[in-house]
C-alpha cells in the first residue's frame, strides 16, 4: 500500500531516480557550469570585490582630491600610474557587472524571463552588456577620449 506522500515502496511502476552526488576535485575541470550559474557566481565576487576593494580604494582616493592642492597633485600623479589605471578598469567591471545582474536579478524576483532559454538570454545580455560598458569606461580611464 502506497502511503499518503505517494511513495511507492514495493518498486512496481518506480522509475529509476537520478543520484546526486558532490563533485571530486577531478571533475571540477570538467564539470560545465551553465551561463546564468557564472553569471550568479560573478555577481557575488563582484560585489565582494566592491566591498573588499573598492570601497577602501576610492574613499582613499577621495580623500586625496579634496585635503589640499598638494594631495591633489599627489592623486594626479598616482592616477597616471598604468597598474592604478587597470585597477579601476577592474573595479568598473566590478560596478558595471553588478549593476546588470542586478537589474536581472530583480527582474527574475517578478518572475518574468525565469524559463531557461530566457534565463540563458538574460544572462548573455549581462555580460554583453557589462562588457561593452566596461570597455567604455576602460577607453575613458585610459584617456582614448
Amino acid at each position: 500500500m502506497a502511503d499518503l506522500a505517494g511513495d511507492n515502496k514495493s518498486g512496481a511502476g518506480a522509475k529509476a531516480r537520478p543520484q546526486f552526488r558532490n563533485l571530486d576535485l577531478s571533475q571540477l575541470a570538467s564539470y560545465k557550469l551553465p551561463l546564468p550559474g557564472i553569471v550568479s557566481i560573478l555577481h557575488r565576487v563582484s560585489g565582494a570585490v566592491m566591498f573588499l576593494f573598492g570601497i577602501p580604494i576610492l574613499l582613499w582616493l577621495f580623500q586625496l582630491s579634496l585635503t589640499s592642492e598638494i594631495s591633489f597633485d599627489q592623486l594626479r600623479e598616482v592616477g597616471s600610474h598604468w597598474f592604478v589605471r587597470l585597477v579601476l578598469v577592474g573595479l568598473s567591471w566590478a560596478f558595471l557587472h553588478h549593476l546588470f545582474a542586478g537589474i536581472r536579478y530583480l527582474v527574475l524576483d517578478l518572475h518574468i524571463g525565469i524559463d531557461k532559454p530566457q534565463a540563458n538570454s538574460s544572462a548573455t545580455a549581462v555580460f554583453v552588456a557589462s562588457g561593452v560598458a566596461t570597455l567604455v569606461a576602460a577607453a575613458k580611464i585610459f584617456g582614448v577620449f
